[in-house]
């Protein structure tokens, strides 16, 4: 098993920065990507940023250019820097990790989840 743990969230106005971060716990030698997913109300969970254990990144197009994420290995936790936020990226932010098959992720572990709300 392994636990997520992410925090970071908070209320910022549009156009400030945030900084999430994930620390990853347990049986960790089958994960070789981890990522961050997030859903807004009335919208479904989808995918932000994910990043595998090869330093390959993939990022959603709303978010590229303005969201960058990286890897501490030696620490097991990845973050994600946001720049220039925008009132749409308000959402609940997850931390996951699992597996990259062919051209898709099977996350396994999933976080709490943390709250990110953007003011215009």
């Amino acid at each position: 098993q392994v636990q997520l743990v992410e925090s970071g969230g908070d209320l910022v106005q549009a156009g400030g920065s945030l900084r999430l971060s994930c620390a990853a716990s347990g049986s960790i030698g089958s994960i070789n990507a981890m990522g961050w997913y997030r859903q807004a109300p009335g919208k479904q969970r989808g995918l932000v940023a994910v990043i595998t254990s090869g330093g390959s990144t993939k990022y959603v197009d709303s978010v590229k250019g303005r969201f960058t994420i990286s890897r501490d290995n030696a620490e097991n936790t990845v973050y994600l820097q946001m720049n220039s936020l925008k009132p749409e990226d308000t959402a609940v932010y997850y931390c996951a990790a699992g597996r990259q098959v062919s051209g898709y992720y099977v996350m396994d572990y999933w976080g709490k989840g943390t709250l990110v709300t953007v003011s215009s």
